[in-house]
């Protein structure tokens, strides 16, 4: 059996992006009913801030020292978060764009998780290398307007290439994803674009 993090992104219930994921979702347990889904709704969660003891203690782990007192605390939080993220099997996520980017509390929970010795490690002859392998992501994307690989709308999308990039630095390869693009272009058209992608969606579900 297999355990699945559902990774929600956006704060709307109307969120097109996550219905898309819940398509997905619905469509692989029933394929594969002993698998387990757990769902993080970041608004809900609020991030821990990434300041403070928590960035002194980063310091001291990339100097080669070991955080104690307030910064252990702070640390033994992230720790505790990256390793919820890291006992799962697969994970689903819908991100919503925003601003051409992704939402704050989505690049909060990175920038928490993404910390040496934890979810990446470096070598001078490695180089950087993802600790979070072995896993499988889907991914469904939402977008307002459309930004076509190659065209000039592309150079501004700053949410699926990050993304997609967050996830292959800590290890996470394997992806899967599908784009919800105009969104923003009235509800017939958005209606009939997510409807859609969550056709495609369907379709992932064996490679996932």
């Amino acid at each position: 059996m297999a355990r699945i993090l559902h990774i929600n992104a956006s704060p709307r219930e109307g969120s097109r992006s996550l219905a898309v994921a819940r398509d997905f979702l619905a469509t692989y347990q029933e394929k594969n009913p002993g698998d387990t889904v757990e769902t993080l709704n970041l608004f809900e969660a609020k991030p821990m801030p990434f300041d403070g003891a928590v960035m002194e203690a980063k310091y001291a782990v990339l100097n080669g020292g070991d955080p104690t007192g307030e910064q252990r605390e702070a640390w033994d939080k992230v720790i505790a978060m990256a390793d919820h993220l890291k006992s799962f099997d697969k994970y689903v996520i819908n991100v919503p764009m925003w601003n051409f980017g992704v939402p704050y509390v989505l690049k909060q929970y990175i920038d928490i998780l993404t910390q040496p010795g934890i979810t990446f490690s470096y070598t001078p002859e490695e180089g950087y290398k993802g600790l979070v392998t072995g896993k499988k992501a889907f991914v469904a994307y939402a977008r307002g307007g459309e930004y076509p690989e190659g065209t000039d709308a592309a150079k501004i999308d700053h949410q699926k290439p990050w993304f997609n990039f967050a996830l292959n630095f800590i290890g996470i390869t394997d992806i899967v994803t599908v784009d919800i693009e105009g969104t923003l272009y009235g509800r017939e058209i958005a209606d009939a674009r997510t409807a859609a992608a969550s056709e495609v969606a369907k379709t992932l579900v064996s490679k996932f």
